[in-house]
């Protein structure tokens, strides 16, 4: 679509991403973000073949190997170190692409640094909050505040406006104000980084326990693979089912020892020291696993939601990210040759919203990692070093079917290229 511009609220993952898509259609557009300095800041994040399909149009492919790590495999566990089920990821899996394990931080300044370069640093504006929006017949007009003072630090005027401000973001709060704050899971995650020797081939992504204890590990910086060892992204999950654990819990809370690693101490994977994963952590931060109900609607005239804005859902699945890049480059592709704004922001959603909420509805249920807890809820106890309680035609039924659900298995790829 020629001579269109539009604005992006929110400089994250998505809303960058999204700007180098629509770069790349010949869309002019701005970022927006509320914070005074863009930081490399989080932990891990994995970015699944299908995202990693798109990545590659934005010409990201190269920078993203420099500093990921390609998963090899992801598998499944219970607490004594038994196997419930493998399976090959990526390449080994034989998708035409990675699968990549990462540090948010890094991939972040990948995006960052490519939209500053093809788009001009002057289309990313820092210090810009999203405040609030009018629209007439042609056109929307965004205010933006400096979040420290409360002061008007500038409006926008564009053809289009997408939110892409996280799972907090101020434009669906203005769409359903009556929402309120994020669903709780009744899981408390603690997150952290250690660098250590690593564990099994040094490019796998394991999950062991339970809906009610749960370890989730995977390396995600090549740079310490350089040097023999392995930057280990790490979540241990522990149920807590009150709401006063979520209120209390804020996203930046440094993370107590005490408060999880007593429940795995009488844990033994045989390959990974546990203990030592969690004594010799680089940071340790604690917050609530919660998530938002699917919305009815997320467009309106020429404003829309994307990403965690839009359908923020459980970690399960490892699919957050990826779904958010999916948003932006299907909405890319359908402005690059539309002639009505209104009714592409309509595309957009109808090609999206539905299939995102069947995932945040399907991680409720713990996605794919429900085989953890069926085998918890089946196994007798007998047994051997693999669990053969379920059948392993109905465990690759439960892997098969998310990945079909979440649009990562090897045929809708191939639909897709």
């Amino acid at each position: 679509m020629a001579d269109v511009n539009g604005i992006i609220a929110g400089g994250g993952l998505v809303g960058l991403t999204l700007a180098l898509a629509l770069h790349q259609k010949g869309v002019k557009v701005r970022v927006f973000e509320a914070v005074k300095e863009i930081k490399p800041l989080g932990v891990g994040v994995n970015l699944l073949p299908h995202s990693v399909q798109n990545l590659a149009k934005l010409g990201l492919l190269a920078e993203i190997e420099k500093v990921a790590i390609k998963t090899s495999s992801l598998a499944y566990y219970t607490e004594d170190g038994k196997t419930i089920w493998r399976e090959p990821r990526g390449l080994e899996a034989g998708y035409d692409v990675p699968q990549f394990s990462i540090h948010r931080g890094d991939f972040h300044m990948i995006l960052l640094n490519a939209a500053r370069e093809r788009l001009g640093e002057e289309n990313i504006l820092t210090r810009h909050h999203f405040s609030e929006f009018t629209q007439e017949a042609d056109r929307v007009t965004a205010t933006f505040i400096d979040r420290q003072s409360g002061k008007t630090v500038g409006t926008a005027s564009g053809d289009f406006l997408v939110g892409a401000d996280g799972i907090n973001s101020r434009l669906r709060h203005l769409f359903y104000p009556e929402e309120g704050p994020p669903k709780y899971s009744g899981q408390m995650l603690w997150r952290g980084v250690t660098e250590m020797e690593p564990f099994l081939d040094g490019r796998s992504m394991f999950m062991a326990g339970h809906n009610d204890l749960k370890l989730v590990a995977y390396p995600i910086r090549a740079e310490s693979a350089t040097r023999g060892k392995s930057y280990i992204n790490w979540i241990a999950e522990r149920r807590i089912p009150s709401d006063l654990a979520a209120r209390a819990a804020d996203w930046n809370e440094t993370g107590s020892l005490e408060d999880f690693k007593p429940y795995f101490a009488d844990w033994n994977l045989g390959w990974l020291d546990i203990g030592k994963l969690f004594d010799n952590a680089l940071s340790i931060h604690k917050f609530p696993m919660v998530d938002r109900d699917p919305l009815p609607k997320w467009s309106f005239g020429r404003v829309t939601l994307m990403g965690d804005a839009a359908h923020a859902m459980y970690p399960n699945g490892s699919n957050g990210v990826s779904q958010g890049v999916l948003d932006a480059m299907t909405f890319a592709d359908l402005l690059e040759d539309a002639t009505d704004i209104e009714a592409t922001l309509q595309a957009y959603e109808e090609a999206r919203r539905e299939a995102t909420a069947k995932i945040s509805l399907a991680n409720r249920q713990t996605g794919p990692e429900l085989v953890m807890q069926m085998v918890k809820d089946q196994c007798p106890g007998t047994c051997g070093e693999t669990h053969s309680c379920i059948p392993q035609d109905t465990l690759e039924e439960v892997a098969t079917a998310y990945k079909k659900l979440a649009g990562f298995d090897k045929q809708s790829l191939k639909t897709a290229k």
